[in-house]
């Protein structure tokens, strides 16, 4: 499959100023990809766009990966209503840095060049900028893409010089990167497709070269239909401290069938021969949840580890009972504690007491009646005796559940 192909199979195309997308398997083309610092964490739609970075790579492309440690101290006012807040130089520095982190482990296998654009921008003078840089620019199509004029039109709420010369800033990255390192084509979201045309347009209009942009689209979230972002309820984050390990596993392993053959082609670098064959195991036995688990394995090893993944596994089973809390190790009980609530407890204690201690009941009253409804569980059992018994524990600890749900899960120790 050639690149041009694997991208149109996984839909990674967008909007591009390629007239044929194929003039990408004929050369070898020195790309770059740029990726805001607003946050100290990239999320899973961040990821999208470095799996396609990976397409490139695994073709035998060239890449510069950039952190924006300039422009994330502007904003870009695109997708946004209102002006963005500014954060501290110190936020920023932090923020680029956990973002080249998070790139070198995705593309960590191939060889690549990391760039931070605050190495060329904090020492700028703005004459320099205005006379060989905002000269360029027309202002008159500037006002009218989409964002700004929204921003500017009746009932917007305006937009400050700072973020509207944000897409000046983003062009001279384009244009420096061609002029240092021979870049030749942007990969971008659909939403930076204006801030990258911008780029196209100040190389043509300083080196006479012609230069291209090819954007990918936004990855929607089947199940809830937004976007998988920063600021989207429920980001999932690649940054094990804001999301663990175990609980990015079990977001994969839980995504709604709708949505399933298409992250599978663009989270994963499985092969189409590899997807088709997991689709037909879903559709012949769509319980046992096999193209789900072999998602959940293949994102989360790529992030996060062969050891989380591991352990990540181990939890869920757990969970789903599949596997008795007496078979984890230290490392994953320790992992375990870090996803469910954990007390400790003894022979004899009472069970509606042990529920409002974890959290799973507000009240001894309404402990009692989650027993009397028979939705409380020890170890994956039903039960509806009053205390906890001795042999309750396996290894020293057990698993009590309210309901289905393994969120609504603890794990009780002796104490």
């Amino acid at each position: 499959m050639t690149l041009s192909e694997e991208l149109q199979w996984r839909g990674f195309i967008n909007q591009t100023t390629l007239e044929d997308i194929r003039e990408l398997d004929k050369k070898t083309w020195t790309f770059y990809h740029g990726y805001d610092a607003s946050a100290d964490s990239q999320t899973i739609g961040n990821l999208a766009a470095m799996m396609l970075d990976r397409v490139f790579l695994r073709h035998g492309h060239k890449a510069v990966l950039l952190a924006g440690g300039a422009t994330s101290l502007i904003g870009d006012p695109g997708g946004k209503d209102k002006e963005r807040p500014l954060q501290s130089e110190e936020t920023i520095a932090h923020n680029a840095a956990c973002a080249e982190a998070q790139l070198r482990r995705v593309s960590r296998g191939f060889d690549f060049t990391m760039v931070n654009n605050l190495d060329w921008f904090q020492n700028m003078n703005v004459l320099h900028f205005l006379r060989d840089v905002g000269k360029h620019y027309s202002m008159t199509p500037l006002v009218q893409r989409d964002y700004i004029a929204t921003r500017m039109g009746e009932g917007g709420a305006g937009i400050s010089y700072t973020e509207f010369s944000y897409t000046l800033l983003q062009g001279y990255d384009f244009l420096h990167l061609h002029k240092e390192y021979g870049v030749e084509l942007q990969l971008a979201g659909s939403d930076q497709w204006g801030n990258s045309l911008s780029g196209i347009e100040l190389i043509r209009k300083v080196t006479g070269k012609q230069t291209h942009v090819l954007t990918l689209p936004l990855i929607i979230n089947k199940a809830t239909g937004k976007k998988f972002g920063k600021s989207e309820d429920g980001a999932v984050w690649l940054d094990p401290a804001k999301t663990t390990p175990t609980a990015f596993y079990q977001f994969w392993i839980n995504v709604d069938d709708k949505g399933l053959e298409e992250y599978l082609k663009i989270y994963t670098d499985l092969d189409k021969p590899t997807v088709d064959e997991l689709m037909h195991a879903h559709q012949q036995n769509p319980k046992e949840r096999i193209a789900h688990k072999r998602l959940a394995q293949e994102v989360t090893k790529l992030v996060h580890g062969e050891a989380e993944l591991v352990i990540a596994e181990a939890i869920t089973e757990v969970l789903v009972g599949k596997k008795a809390v007496a078979e984890l190790d230290d490392t994953a009980l320790d992992a375990m504690r870090r996803e469910i609530p954990a007390i400790h407890a003894n022979a004899g204690d009472e069970i509606v007491d042990t529920l409002v201690d974890c959290g799973l009941a507000a009240s001894k009253t309404e402990a009692r009646r989650f027993l009397q409804e028979n939705a409380i569980s020890i170890n994956g059992q039903k039960t509806a005796k009053e205390q906890l018994e001795a042999n309750d524990f396996q290894s020293g600890r057990l698993l009590i559940r309210k309901g289905k749900m393994f969120k609504d899960s603890a794990l009780v120790e002796l104490s």
